[in-house]
């Protein structure tokens, strides 16, 4: 899949020093002693990019059930992240490092918590994974007032971790300053967190917004304004500002999103089993919004495939808008290019073309789930596809899954570990 999403039948790639070189047709000849990968049967994809998870929530996945937002967050969420200790955040990570590249997932922007954010960066290099992220910054909280710390605090230490990790591993990690909502940051830290931005060159501002009714209804009654018309009078929407969901959104607000050029993560399954709403998605698109995907966290999901969410993304547009509406090609794109440009990282990832980065994946759609033909190959990914026909994994050039397992992690020892800190994090919980 080149940049125009053309399906280039009976080829392959060179790969150098983790780059795409150029095209191999099938029946080139190739000099003695190069090494050669042989998947005839195989789609080679690029890899999947999700603009929006919470790599410290991995470990409560079943935890928070049948909640809407802000419950699921007073209740569960932010107890168990205010929890964490270095060693339950690590195996967290691992697990959802695991999962996100097995389901072919390459790249990502993560928004960590607010303590021990250097071992999300740790685990992230150990685990090859490209992606942006950062330190949760929490600096008032009338949902769990425990879960916060001062203004100060949450700034300073955000730099100093930009300083330590924004193009580290050469390159493949840089950093989203990432204040959690309107509802969780002061307006004084959202306004010097996006003016850090000017220090950190293609570093990003990740936030929350419009996810969820009454979260409008309180921002409404704290600002006096909407969600995107407040982060637009402080002066922290732009090209480089990324929102989760906005799902609801006035005209005004979509106007604005636009013409400042912010992006729009979408999230479905989450925002689905939050009861939060239905984004406008093809509206947003319509409009020359970019959107992206996001799994969002494993307890709002409960998993971390971007399968899963192309095609809800699909799916769920159609009994408003018609059978033709968001292809397979476009949740695709979104997957995909879309979220390459919305991270800034287009000239590295989201197509396979000669001079980016080999992060790819294989997919074999030869299972009795698939179709039988491959005339419309989209549509086979995006509507029947799973995590078994997702064979092969490479990130800049070194593979990361191999024959559906990953190379990186023994999954028995990260199951075992993970229910080992989970039962300690719920007895630090719960003692508190």
């Amino acid at each position: 899949m080149n940049g125009n999403l053309d399906v280039l039948k009976d080829t392959g790639i060179e790969v150098r020093n983790g780059t795409i070189k150029r095209y191999i047709k099938r029946n080139e000849v190739i000099p003695e002693g190069e090494k050669v990968f042989n998947f005839p049967d195989y789609i080679l994809l690029p890899g999947f990019i999700q603009t929006h998870v919470h790599l410290c929530q991995t470990l409560f996945r079943g935890l928070a059930e049948d909640l809407p937002l802000l419950d699921w967050l007073s209740k569960r969420i932010f107890p168990y992240e205010n929890n964490h200790n270095r060693k339950s955040l690590e195996i967290s990570a691992k697990i959802g490092l695991c999962e996100l590249q097995k389901t072919g997932t390459t790249a990502i922007m993560d928004m960590g918590t607010m303590r021990h954010q250097e071992v999300i960066f740790e685990e992230m290099i150990k685990s090859g994974m490209r992606g942006f992220a950062g330190k949760c910054m929490i600096d008032t909280n009338g949902l769990y007032p425990s879960f916060c710390e001062p203004y100060e605090d949450s700034l300073k230490t955000s730099i100093e971790f930009a300083k330590a990790y924004h193009n580290s591993n050469n390159g493949r990690i840089k950093y989203a300053f990432a204040p959690r909502f309107v509802l969780s940051c002061s307006e004084k830290l959202l306004k010097e967190t996006y003016s850090a931005l000017s220090d950190f060159e293609g570093s990003l501002f990740h936030s929350h917004s419009s996810e969820n009714k009454q979260e409008v209804e309180e921002v409404r009654r704290i600002t006096g304004k909407e969600n995107i018309e407040y982060f637009n009078s402080i002066g922290v929407l732009g090209e480089r500002t990324v929102f989760a969901h906005c799902i609801h959104l006035n005209d005004n607000e979509i106007e604005l999103i636009r013409s400042k050029k912010a992006k729009i993560a979408h999230c479905p399954s989450s925002n689905l089993k939050l009861g939060s709403g239905v984004a406008d998605i093809p509206g947003y698109l319509n409009k020359g919004i970019n959107v992206s995907l996001g799994a969002d966290g494993a307890p709002c999901n409960n998993n971390l495939s971007c399968l899963n969410e192309m095609r809800l993304a699909s799916l769920i547009q159609k009994p408003k808008y018609g059978s033709a509406a968001m292809s397979a090609q476009e949740v695709i794109k979104m997957a995909t290019i879309n979220a390459a440009e919305a991270l800034g990282i287009a000239n590295e990832t989201g197509s396979i073309e000669p001079g980016k980065k080999a992060d790819l994946l294989l997919m074999d759609l030869n299972g009795i789930n698939n179709p039988l033909n491959d005339v419309d190959i989209y549509s086979s990914i995006v509507y029947s596809a799973d995590v078994t026909n997702i064979k092969e994994v490479m990130i800049e050039g070194e593979w990361v899954i191999s024959n559906g397992e990953s190379v990186i992690y023994n999954e028995q020892e990260l199951v075992s570990e993970g229910k080992e800190e989970l039962k300690k994090l719920i007895e630090r919980k719960n003692t508190r």
